[in-house]
């Protein structure tokens, strides 16, 4: 198989991992889902909120592929654009993939094509390179219809923040050096949030952190709805992971495992310590990519949506507020 492609399926599975309908709606708030979202906003030039929604804790947005428009799930853990392929069988298809498997075990199949016109908020990019793949597994377990995934690479030229509390996403459109005239408001006050490097490898954000004394690759995944560490990091990680139970997994195939639940005591990330932060344990094997090596687990919705936070896409910067 081609290495980027190899990279891609597994990464879409950690971006689309579920918790059972009770666990996610234990660790949801805010409003009920809504599939009817309004458009973006224009703060400033260059800069938009766009309200969203959430299916469990995954986060919808509004988007159009085409002439085709409906919900998308911003899936950082994702790097490129994913549709489903439901409702775009009738793309012509580029190439073909084999079939994948991921952090869950469930095979599933992967295509490739074009969008020639995708835009979510007031942003259009063109000529897109997309997957095509099944997501009825997520349809099915949420109740809803999913056109596809906003992955990684549609945000490379922006600064993003997620507010969970006001379900909303600011997008700042910045030049090649990562700055613009117009400053969002929310970073204003330097003094209100912290700043910590990222690298982004392969199309997904990586953070350095450390979980009792050890050094921690960790996947940063908007569309995970739980925070992950393979089972298999040394005994000094887990002398830190105080074990509440089981719970179900699924990832994109639909296939389900039991895993692990659990409190993480500590989690050290750049100046700032998350302390009782909810994990999940289970076997990353499947997580080994082409250029980055392994990755030692995944922050997800349980992380990222104790604060506010945001990223810098092209200074490599994440902000995380206090």
């Amino acid at each position: 198989m081609n290495g980027k492609y190899y990279i891609y399926i597994f990464l879409c599975v950690f971006g689309l991992i579920q918790l059972s309908p009770h666990e996610a709606k234990a660790g949801s708030y805010g409003p009920p889902v809504k599939i009817s979202l309004p458009d973006a906003e224009e703060i400033y030039p260059s800069v938009y909120a766009i309200p969203f929604s959430r299916a469990g804790n995954l986060i919808l947005v509004k988007a159009k592929a085409d002439t085709t428009e409906g919900n998308f799930i911003l899936d950082t853990g994702c790097p490129h654009l994913v549709l489903n392929a439901t409702y775009f069988r009738h793309y012509p298809v580029q190439e073909s993939l084999e079939d994948g498997t991921g952090a869950t075990a469930g095979a599933f199949s992967v295509q490739h094509t074009r969008v020639a016109d995708f835009s979510f908020g007031t942003n259009h990019f063109y000529q897109v390179d997309a997957d095509l793949t099944d997501l009825g597994s997520i349809e099915n377990s949420r109740g809803i219809k999913l056109l596809g995934l906003i992955g990684v690479e549609l945000l490379r030229k922006f600064e993003l923040i997620i507010d969970y509390e006001n379900n909303l996403i600011y997008l700042h459109r910045l030049d090649r050096k990562g700055t613009s005239v117009f400053e969002q408001d929310q970073l204003a006050d330097t003094s209100a949030y912290q700043v910590i490097p990222i690298r982004i490898m392969d199309s997904r954000i990586m953070v350095e952190t450390v979980v009792g004394g050890k050094k921690l690759r960790l996947v940063i995944d908007s569309g995970s709805e739980a925070n992950l560490l393979d089972s298999r990091l040394p005994e000094k990680v887990f002398a830190e992971v105080s074990i509440t139970g089981r719970t179900t997994m699924m990832g994109v195939g639909g296939k389900k495992i039991d895993v692990l639940k659990g409190e993480l005591n500590t989690l050290h990330i750049g100046g700032v310590d998350i302390r009782q932060m909810k994990v999940l344990v289970t076997n990353l094997e499947k997580t080994c990519f082409s250029h980055a090596g392994c990755v030692d687990g995944v922050l997800g919705f349980d992380f990222l949506s104790l604060k506010k936070i945001g990223f810098n896409f092209v200074k490599n910067k994440m902000f995380v507020w206090k």
